[in-house]
């Protein structure tokens, strides 16, 4: 079983960063033709039908992780009976999921003109386009998709990859070929409809070749069924508050600013956000070792690990700071013209945004890996209400920049002192000072790698794409070199030098285990 799943954690990865790339290339040639051939507010609309069914979505919150985590189990003790008992109530939470979802989407349509403030594209039914993107949520949840649980507990994730990719493959060329000769934003969504559709069909195949003797029968425990719904409950909370956060913001930016300002800002979105998905692939392929950790090792072993985890993450997300503050612009320039250019102080935001983001995920890693989600369930919603109010009333008098800014408060002021204090009480049991202090130094030569390659880039003066290149370079060296320098000598810097050896050996072990540390401690 240890075999296999490292060998699964390294398909996963393999697979998580082609299927990230991939996603992360077409959809800026799709947007670009949205764009030309449509009109930016087709984009706009776009963005916003997606951040309201993303809220919508809140209702599956919590339930795919606690059916997830309770096959962990059954599977380590190959017991089929109730694995099958899981899958059935995995099925049963998804059909009321999808019917929660359509019943609260079908409600909502008469307040669909509330929520855009500029004008519709002519010749377009808001209400059609909100339909087409419902039935894409809701087909994900009543079609097989409960047997993808399976594959996830297995650390086959490679399988739901590959699947997609082929998927977003076909979907892509066929909303090009739409987009391009019959200009038909109707016939783009029907597409993604149905590509969804078959994308559920094909995974829920391939799961009954692989695994046959499993089907959605039996009846759970009482007392099982209980826990599970409790897992759900704090997973619910704990989940809630980055659905609202990162949805939230498109919903007020359309009612407040419209929709082109809403497709502008996710135009630089979309780039961040790949930028996080490839480093949450990181995160994600760790969780499971740091929960066998947090178990296994003694506090201050895991304190050292998660220092030095801390140090790689602050690292990877100075380069990514630096790359971000000096090639957004002339990137944005090049792909979608000077006219759709967000102003200068929003791109700082972003910059801020991410590395606080990261930092702070390094703590939730910590806190999903401990299981610790009960203590921690009321935090995630009230950073994202503090959110959400800044958003309502800064908006009104700085414009987009009041929406970025709100979103970095929240996270500073609410959401992350909460973390730290329950990471460290919680789990290390001891003082965060000492860990506050790393995290300011990292902060300080981040904001002056930025400055330097800022500086030194001011001196170029070439053709946009030649610039884009040597600005890349000059990011990816100086920022390394003015990191590297500063901490070289440090204990988290030799340690973390270890972990990058062993993970690029293969010699790091990923185990699935996690919230029995929390069990076993209180």
């Amino acid at each position: 079983m240890q075999i296999e799943r490292v060998v699964n954690a390294k398909r996963n990865i393999i697979y998580g960063f082609f299927l990230k790339s991939f996603q992360l290339i077409i959809p800026f040639f799709i947007r670009t033709i949205i764009i030309q051939v449509l009109g930016i507010e087709y984009l706009g609309l776009n963005c916003l039908f997606v951040s309201i069914l993303q809220v919508l979505n809140l209702a599956e919150l919590g339930v795919g992780s606690a059916m997830v985590y309770s096959m962990y189990k059954p599977i380590a003790e190959d017991d089929a009976k109730t694995i099958n008992a899981l899958l059935k109530l995995y099925k049963k939470y998804y059909n009321i999921i999808g019917s929660v979802i359509l019943c609260i989407g079908v409600s909502l349509m008469p307040f669909l003109p509330k929520l855009v403030s500029s004008n519709i594209p002519n010749n377009i039914n808001i209400y059609i386009l909100y339909c087409f993107n419902l039935m894409a949520t809701i087909s994900s949840y009543w079609l097989f998709s409960y047997k993808s649980s399976l594959l996830l507990a297995r650390q086959r994730v490679d399988i739901i990859s590959i699947i997609a990719l082929l998927c977003s493959l076909s979907q892509y060329f066929f909303q090009i070929f739409v987009l391009i000769i019959f200009k038909n934003y109707y016939v783009f969504l029907i597409i993604a409809v149905f590509m969804q559709i078959l994308q559920n069909i094909f995974t829920a195949f391939f799961v009954k070749i692989l695994y046959p003797q499993y089907k959605p029968e039996g009846i759970l425990d009482a007392n099982d069924i209980k826990t599970i719904n409790t897992r759900v409950k704090d997973l619910f909370t704990s989940k809630i508050g980055e659905v609202i956060v990162n949805s939230v913001d498109s919903i007020v930016i359309s009612t407040f600013l419209g929709l082109s300002t809403l497709a502008i800002y996710n135009n630089y979105y979309i780039i961040l956000s790949t930028i996080i998905g490839f480093v949450l692939i990181i995160f994600n392929s760790c969780i499971a070792g740091i929960g066998n950790s947090l178990l296994v090792e003694t506090s201050s072993k895991n304190y050292e690990i998660f220092n030095a985890f801390t140090f790689i993450i602050s690292w990877i997300s100075c380069i990514c700071v630096c790359c971000l503050l000096n090639l957004y612009q002339p990137f944005m320039k090049l792909w979608v013209g000077e006219q759709y250019l967000l102003p200068f102080k929003c791109v700082v935001c972003f910059c801020v945004y991410f590395y606080i983001r990261e930092l702070n995920q390094v703590l939730i890693l910590y806190k999903d890996a401990a299981g610790i989600w009960h203590k921690d369930r009321w935090r995630p919603l009230v950073t994202a209400l503090t959110n959400l109010i800044l958003n309502l009333s800064m908006v009104q008098f700085m414009g987009i920049y009041g929406i970025l800014l709100s979103t970095i408060l929240s996270t500073i002021l609410v959401g992350m002192p909460w973390v730290i204090h329950n990471v460290f009480s919680l789990i290390f049991k001891k003082s965060c000072k000492i860990y506050i202090r790393y995290c300011i130094k990292y902060m300080a030569v981040t904001l002056l790698s930025c400055f330097t390659c800022f500086w030194i880039i001011q001196y170029i003066v070439t053709s946009l794409i030649v610039s884009l290149i040597i600005r890349l370079f000059i990011c990816l060296i100086i920022s390394n070199i003015i990191f590297i320098y500063t901490f070289r000598k440090t204990p988290q810097f030799k340690y973390a030098i270890t972990i990058i050896n062993k993970v690029a050996n293969g010699k790091i072990m990923i185990l699935v285990k996690g919230a029995q540390f929390y069990e076993r401690n209180n």
